[in-house]
């Protein structure tokens, strides 16, 4: 019977590790090209070519430690990676794009580059659409540390006719994609004025000043400047207004004698970078004004350190305290309720231990939370609260997990109490050991993060945006409050000790509880019906349900096949994680709330600006299949009769994002506003065109007012 708590343990390790992958998938790389100091390869983000007019390549670098490369436009030295790719077959075009540098400031000599490793994305044009290509590169390249030393290297990779699936390295290209810098309100920055003074004393020299603003305010701005090849733009000096959110970047400009027409009349091409995010913008200077002049010579300055982290932090233990009373969290709840009944006229040492092993349990659940996403954001991938109930594995681990625990809570089988503890359980009735309730406290909070909070998702967006001790501290402040109720029983053990002493009748609750559970599974296989083909989540709930019928039939056999049993469980489990991998993912997601149908047009970024320069209100919602707080919000609010009737009249636009999957777009929204989690609501008007960021819960009379100002 020790079986069990071993594949349980298994599982959950399995969970924990927060799987990232997806479906199956085959490498799809070039040969490395390796020198002394570099390495290089052409990596695929497909294992084949697909139906469509291109595919989308890497050129990945590996370089030494205080080796680098150049970027496209290097600075005061180097010069950046070329290649030719005339030796190729079935390529038409090839579109190199090129991630956020570094700065490097070495005796007043500014270059920009990249260091260590990274990935410059291709776009290969085919010449015919769904043919095999071969992509032959010729690169040069210069790699500089006490010295430089130009490369030269020839890479190949070929890619078969068929219908492409995600290669393995599929993630590293899109990592480096989301590097690139895009269009200003994708990311919150904006370029405000870009103006030129000259330099009485020397014509060749002058100041560049250029004003920006960030949506949610600075950290580190700096910008590149790129121009005709005369002009030498040096590391500019930053000045961050009172507010965080305007910076002020003054950049000293030589060259200027060799132009043949004044800076005034030269576009430039500006990339304004607040590591990890960039903007790419096209402005001509204009002269100086006397209140740009001022405005430098105020010297404004810097950024406030915004919201302290012991407020953050007493927000984190108020969110976590309120999330006890989510509905995600209700079902396990449940399991401790029995747990507190089942004590009984226990001793308090008993209900102690077993309660303090159940916050552990929680706490260190959120330490395995916060780990994972450090290292998610260390490797530059999409990070959020939440972001797990994406993955079909994750759902699929989840579902089972809870399935054994409603078995377990209708009698088909039990586990048995460790050796090491077997004396702390003495005469107390079902007890399952520490290590039960230790993964009852982790259950409670991996079901926990589709369900969100005011002060939650305030105290998760501060920890996300920053470093990671504050990652480490604010969850580890969310543990504390989501496992408040049990150590408030572990404490005054007399909550428990004095309830009745277990009878028939806990046998009724035992079962009533575990009905819970099973809802909760049922539920966790909808969610997953919504990222998979519907067979594949039908089949998966099949095997859960086999699952519980040979546990049962286990029971009454009176343990007769031993192991045997444990086996089947054990080979039913592969199949279902197996399912997702071998149907695939189905048809998106739609919204489900029959009352909505018709609302909602597709979430487009560069839409919204075109629709608030026209005059119109864009109201924007952001969820998921498994977010339980979204669909709370437009069962109460945004279905509401006063709401629905805003958002339908003339004039007013109702876009939806689904994040049920995996979306780089949708994450990158969400961070622009320093939001990490769902639900998300914003409204953008004529009077709000940065839009207005709504609180995780609605009400009618916040949304409304939203409307209002937007308009």
């Amino acid at each position: 019977m020790r079986l069990l708590p071993r594949f349980a343990y298994a599982v959950f390790a399995l969970i924990c590790a927060l799987s990232l992958w997806s479906g199956p998938s085959q490498a799809a790389s070039g040969a490395w090209a390796k020198t002394e100091h570099t390495a290089m390869r052409l990596i695929s983000q497909s294992d084949a070519v697909g139906g469509g007019p291109q595919v989308k390549l890497g050129l990945h670098f590996q370089l030494n430690d205080h080796w680098k490369i150049y970027w496209r436009t290097p600075g005061d030295a180097g010069f950046p990676p070329s290649l030719s790719w005339s030796g190729s077959e079935n390529v038409k075009a090839v579109d190199i794009a090129w991630p956020l540098p570094e700065r490097f400031s070495i005796l007043g000599i500014e270059t920009l580059g990249y260091t260590e490793e990274t990935v410059l994305p291709l776009t290969v044009a085919l010449e015919t659409p769904g043919q095999p290509m071969t992509f032959t590169a010729e690169v040069s390249y210069l790699a500089c540390a006490e010295l430089c030393i130009p490369y030269d290297a020839t890479l190949s990779i070929a890619l078969p006719a068929g219908p492409g699936a995600p290669s393995d390295e599929a993630h590293l290209i899109n990592r480096y994609q989301s590097l690139v810098p895009g269009a200003g309100d994708t990311v919150g920055l904006a370029l405000d004025a870009v103006q030129f003074k000259a330099d009485e004393a020397d014509p060749d020299r002058g100041m560049l000043y250029v004003s920006a603003t960030a949506r949610q305010g600075f950290s580190a701005p700096d910008v590149f400047i790129e121009g005709p090849a005369p002009l030498a733009f040096a590391k500019p000096a930053v000045a961050i207004g009172e507010d965080g959110k305007m910076a002020l970047l003054s950049v000293p400009v030589e060259g200027l004698s060799a132009l043949k027409a004044p800076l005034t009349a030269v576009a430039l091409t500006l990339t304004l970078a607040d590591a990890p995010v960039g903007a790419e913008f096209t402005a001509t200077p204009a002269p100086a004004t006397g209140d740009m002049l001022a405005l430098t010579d105020a010297q404004p300055k810097t950024a406030p350190a915004g919201p302290s982290l012991l407020a953050m932090l007493g927000l984190a233990v108020l969110g976590g305290l309120i999330l006890n009373l989510m509905p995600c969290v209700l079902p396990v709840l449940s399991i401790k309720l029995l747990g507190v009944v089942s004590h009984g006229g226990a001793k308090p040492r008993t209900v102690r231990l077993s309660f303090l092993a159940s916050a552990a349990g929680i706490i260190a659940s959120f330490l395995v939370l916060a780990a994972a996403l450090v290292v998610l954001k260390e490797l530059g991938m999409a990070i959020g609260w939440g972001i797990q109930f994406q993955h079909p594995w994750f759902l699929v681990s989840m579902a089972l997990v809870v399935t054994l625990f409603a078995c377990n809570m209708w009698g088909f089988f039990e586990v048995a109490l460790p050796d090491a503890v077997s004396e702390i359980g003495a005469g107390t009735a079902h007890v399952h050991g520490l290590g039960s309730h230790f993964m009852s406290g982790a259950l409670a909070t991996l079901l926990a993060t589709p369900c969100s909070a005011p002060f939650l998702g305030t105290a998760v967006g501060f920890a996300l945006a920053r470093g990671v001790f504050e990652i480490v501290a604010i969850f580890i402040a969310l543990g504390l409050g989501l496992a408040v109720p049990y150590l408030l029983v572990a404490l005054y053990p007399k909550l428990a000790t004095k309830m009745p002493r277990p009878g028939r009748w806990m046998v009724t609750l035992r079962r009533v509880l575990g009905f819970a559970l099973a809802g909760t599974g049922a539920w966790l296989v909808v969610v997953l019906a919504a990222q998979v083909d519907h067979m594949a989540a039908a089949a998966i709930g099949g095997l859960l349900i086999a699952i519980a019928v040979i546990l049962y039939v286990h029971k009454r056999m009176h343990h007769k096949y031993g192991r045997m049993d444990w086996g089947a469980v054990a080979v039913l489990a592969a199949l279902a994680f197996a399912a997702p991998s071998a149907v695939g993912n189905g048809p998106a997601p739609t919204a489900g709330d029959v009352k909505l149908e018709g609302l909602w047009r597709p979430f487009d970024l560069h839409a919204i600006r075109d629709h608030v320069r026209a005059g119109r209100v864009v109201f924007v919602d952001v969820t998921a299949e498994w977010c339980i707080t979204c669909k709370v919000n437009k069962a109460v609010v945004v279905s509401a009769d006063a709401v629905l009737t805003r958002l339908k009249s003339p004039g007013v636009i109702a876009m939806q994002a689904d994040w049920t999957r995996p979306d780089a777009a949708v994450t990158a929204y969400l961070a622009s506003f320093g939001r990490y989690g769902i639900p998300f609501n914003a409204v953008y008007g004529p009077g709000a065109p940065d839009g207005i960021a709504l609180p995780e819960l609605l009400s009618e009379s916040e949304v409304l007012g939203a409307l209002d100002a937007a308009r």
